[in-house]
């Protein structure tokens, strides 16, 4: 599909400067987008890219980057309209229509005539499915699960029973929603499982990626709120409510009964102990090990950043001796006092 960069400019409520019947037919970077091809400018660390760029146009914040460039598209949002004018550019990777003769489908499930049911997807007893959905291939949906309108599995997600999905939710290859969490009540010799009764609920316009899981929760539900974005391999334990629009990078793992705020994002690696809450709008870097509730919105941190590993052995050594340095302070400023009190007197 091609458009005209005064067409692009017109969807993003944007400003050509240049040539407006110029014909994009693809997005692409800076360093490597061609004369067909539209960039953006959105981290001034790769403003010194605009005079070498072979893009047709770029999409850029300001008429003075605009002088910089033969075409370009003057927005508010560079990154946000590159986001929006994704969409006209995306593939279409669904190839056939109806429910495919080779899936199972329970006659006790309730199924929107225009939804999509790919080959070798399991639907069980008393699953609803509202118009506009696709299922991807070996998906499994278990008993009472319900997904809103407009919902999208790609193949072999797993919903376990009684999750509900909201709208327009999408949900990457192999995410499994719904299985039990970890719990375990030891005992003489071994350990008794305890069942999870409760199940997941997510939100409309969430986002899950490939391979997360979701646990169910042990009584009550795990709860996942409205636009909710989570990435990748994230780990999200039983009995965590996770607030309205806040993002998840991958790796991320959040033990039981944590409470999430809304509009937090919290980057690649993060592990977030049981049983805190953390508020609203609160940013966490990558690695970091949250080990108390954080009652204020702001940015947090924890362990070391990269340093050469020279150097590094070095202040792992400085901070295994702390304790040490510590006492030899304390008694250091208790001579100092004693010598301070004797010329006072």
């Amino acid at each position: 599909m091609s458009y005209t960069l005064g067409q692009l400019a017109a969807k993003v409520q944007g400003t050509v400067k240049g040539d407006a019947g110029l014909v994009i037919d693809k997005l692409g970077t800076l360093e490597k987008a061609t004369q067909s091809e539209l960039s953006f400018l959105a981290n001034p660390k790769y403003q010194s890219q605009l005079s070498s760029t072979s893009a047709g146009a770029v999409l850029v914040k300001t008429e003075e980057l605009a002088d910089l460039l033969e075409n370009a598209i003057v927005v508010a949002n560079p990154y946000l309209a590159f986001a929006q004018l994704s969409h006209l550019f995306a593939p279409k990777t669904q190839c056939w229509s109806g429910v495919h003769p080779s899936a199972v489908i329970s006659s006790k499930s309730k199924i929107a005539n225009n939804v999509v049911i790919c080959p070798n997807v399991v639907i069980d007893d008393d699953v609803i499915i509202e118009p506009d959905c696709i299922i991807g291939a070996g998906c499994v949906i278990g008993r009472g699960v319900k997904i809103g309108q407009g919902s999208r599995l790609y193949p072999n997600v797993t919903l376990y029973h009684d999750v509900e999905i909201g709208s327009k939710c999408i949900l990457h290859s192999a995410a499994v929603i719904g299985a039990d969490g970890f719990g375990f009540a030891p005992k003489e010799g071994g350990w008794e499982k305890i069942d999870q009764l409760g199940a997941v609920v997510i939100g409309s316009n969430v986002e899950i990626g490939a391979s997360t899981t979701v646990d169910r929760g042990a009584i009550e539900n795990t709860q996942i709120g409205n636009g909710v974005k989570i990435d990748n391999q994230v780990q999200i334990a039983h009995n965590v409510v996770i607030g309205d629009n806040t993002a998840i990078a991958a790796s991320t793992a959040i033990a039981g009964s944590t409470k999430i705020g809304s509009y937090c994002t919290i980057s690649g690696g993060v592990c977030i102990a049981g049983h805190l809450v953390i508020t609203d709008r609160v940013h966490i870097t990558g690695m970091s090990m949250i080990s108390n509730s954080i009652t204020e919105e702001g940015s947090y941190s924890s362990g070391m950043g990269m340093e050469p590993t020279s150097k590094w052995r070095r202040t792992v050594a400085r901070v295994r001796r702390i304790d040490e340095m510590a006492k030899q302070f304390l008694q250091l400023k208790q001579q100092i006092k004693k010598l301070s009190d004797k010329v006072d007197v």
